[in-house]
């Protein structure tokens, strides 16, 4: 089943009843409810949200992740389930018995994935992508060579059709549209990774101590060409509008229903997460040796 995203950038009362999230809207008065179950991610954005904690408890219970914003409208906290897998803890000791070989495998494997996907997107604005095809092909172990920062710096300069355009989490637009629909993807996949029974923070490849996502970092960098090609198409549909506004943040939030090719099936990204941080956790646990990340059709 596609689990939905709710996005919250106005004044309302959030409460549970009889398994529903009950919406009071505090502008009209009006009453709305949707079946949690059916849920994956809430987005709350606005300063006079108020929710209860027994539909956070439920919300929890359902494996439903709350993504909190901030004044300025930036995500910046994330409740995830503590019991998000009831083997939890057998898989975190794989997880962190993993030796220096096999995550270098992984680290490898999710870097051709990222950069074939870039390739992808590249092909779909008609712009050369053979050396990005090349450069997966060559990557090592560990990406040895750092080819994926080569691949970037190339990416960016062409993707926007703008030599001088920087990847900056502080520069001009559109990185600050790339910037949310980022956020939203790291909040579903530490969903993911929890519901597999990983711990999000202790990654294949980044490592800084004081990231509690690293490893969402990690096995998120494939799935960031669907974000980016979410930016190019706000753009091609609305050249002038550079303001991250409702319409635009409703436009990303497309991120979880996008669908994507995985296992030979066609099916939600949302899904495909959770396909990729369960084959993530087979590998810990020697069932698999390669991940599972979405094919290009």
């Amino acid at each position: 089943m596609v689990k939905r995203t709710l996005y919250f950038g106005n004044p309302a009362h959030l409460s549970t009843e009889n398994l529903q999230l009950v919406v009071k809207q505090a502008e009209t008065a009006q009453k709305m409810t949707v079946p949690i179950e059916d849920l994956g991610m809430v987005v709350l954005d606005h300063a006079q949200i108020s929710i209860t904690q027994p539909l956070l408890a439920q919300l929890a219970e359902n494996k439903v992740s709350v993504l909190t914003c901030n004044a300025r409208h930036v995500p910046i906290a994330l409740m995830l389930p503590m019991e998000g897998n009831v083997l939890a803890q057998k898989y975190q000791q794989a997880q962190l018995s993993a030796s220096e070989p096999l995550k270098k495998q992984l680290w490898a494997q999710t870097v051709k994935a990222k950069i074939l996907h870039q390739a992808f997107v590249l092909k779909q604005q008609n712009l050369p992508q053979e050396n990005m095809l090349k450069w997966a092909e060559e990557i090592k172990s560990g990406d040895s060579t750092n080819l994926e920062a080569r691949a970037a710096a190339y990416y960016w300069k062409q993707i926007f059709e703008n030599p001088h355009f920087i990847r900056d989490r502080q520069g001009n637009f559109p990185n600050s549209f790339l910037n949310y629909g980022y956020a939203v993807l790291r909040a579903m996949t530490a969903r993911s990774l929890v519901c597999a029974g990983l711990l999000p923070s202790v990654g294949i490849h980044h490592k800084n101590q004081y990231n509690a996502y690293c490893l969402a970092d990690d096995v998120m960098e494939p799935y960031r060409p669907y974000v980016d090609a979410l930016v190019l198409d706000w753009i091609a549909k609305y050249p002038d509008a550079e303001e991250l506004d409702k319409d635009a943040k409703a436009h990303l939030l497309q991120i979880a229903t996008l669908d994507v090719s995985i296992q030979k099936n066609t099916s939600p990204l949302m899904h495909a997460l959770d396909v990729s941080s369960t084959s993530l956790r087979k590998c810990f646990e020697g069932e698999l040796k390669k991940m599972q990340y979405p094919e290009i059709k």
